[in-house]
């Protein structure tokens, strides 16, 4: 029981909102790809298979992190008492753990046809590569973003078996949307990354945040009205497009105190509730 509990907290099981934000973007490629009045089934199976897969290789994607960054986890007072940080879990085990998920995640991701699959491949080295860009970047929620958000993607190309420009357009929005949240996230741990030498976005532009901040969401914003035009949405998904926009730059932007940890800790969650707004809109806007 022990060791079950140890696995659960290493993978970050008990907090949703990783792999939420890793399948949002997903959920979003889906949505944009498929025709609903033609294969309706597809789309919820690959749903479920994107939701597994998020799960799967967000808990993966946590215990390769907290293996590559133990020496640095040890000195932050948020991460301190990981398993691994704290030798509660040795590396060896972690890498077991990693490598078990791993092959679960592509007994999920043989369900698709092969251009996804080829993608989805081709994007693991970048996946696995993201904790080391803060120590040679202040950019390293950009390479986060690069990845996170590169379900999208595969959502697209799992319905259409190609790539063109419109998916394209909204993972660039959503490289940004995770560029603002996850600078706000890193607000917490400014004081000890600074001490310890690591980089991020949220260290780079800490003097003047807000406008870092609305540059990120104003390109998301802009994504998904670019995308409702190109694809003909109907004017409900404009008009929904109101409740992003305030959510954005109101109930974050507004209200955001980078000096409080549980502050940002409140906003960078409340990014869940953005995915999951968006992704109704896209369904809303495609009937």
């Amino acid at each position: 029981m022990n060791q079950l509990n140890l696995f659960i907290e290493v993978t970050r099981l008990t907090r949703p909102i990783g792999y939420m934000l890793l399948f949002w973007p997903c959920a979003w490629g889906l949505t944009i790809a498929i025709d609903f009045s033609k294969n309706i089934n597809d789309y919820i199976f690959y749903l479920i298979l994107f939701f597994l897969g998020s799960v799967l290789m967000r808990s993966a994607g946590c215990i390769v992190n907290d293996i590559l960054d133990k020496d640095f986890d040890k000195e932050v007072k948020r991460t301190k008492n990981r398993p691994i940080a704290s030798g509660k879990i040795s590396v060896k085990i972690g890498i077991i753990y990693s490598i078990i998920l791993c092959l679960l995640a592509l007994i999920v991701l043989i369900n698709f046809n092969k251009f996804t699959i080829f993608l989805a491949l081709a994007s693991m080295p970048f996946a696995f590569t993201y904790p080391l860009m803060k120590r040679f970047t202040y950019w390293p929620q950009l390479f986060l973003g690069l990845t996170f958000n590169y379900g999208l993607i595969l959502g697209w190309t799992s319905i259409n078996n190609e790539l063109n420009l419109i998916p394209i357009i909204l993972y660039v929005g959503a490289i940004f949307w995770t560029l603002g949240y996850d600078t706000i996230y890193g607000f917490q741990d400014i004081k000890d990354d600074e001490i310890i030498g690591l980089k991020s976005t949220s260290i780079k532009f800490k003097s003047n945040p807000i406008m870092f901040l609305n540059i990120c969401y104003l390109i998301l914003t802009s994504s998904l009205l670019i995308i409702g035009y190109e694809m003909g949405y109907n004017i409900f998904y404009f008009i929904f497009m109101i409740v992003v926009i305030f959510h954005l730059f109101y109930v974050q932007l507004k209200k955001l105190k980078i000096e409080s940890e549980v502050n940002c800790l409140k906003i960078f969650k409340s990014n869940n509730l953005v995915g999951l707004i968006i992704f109704v809109n896209l369904i809303i806007g495609k009937f």
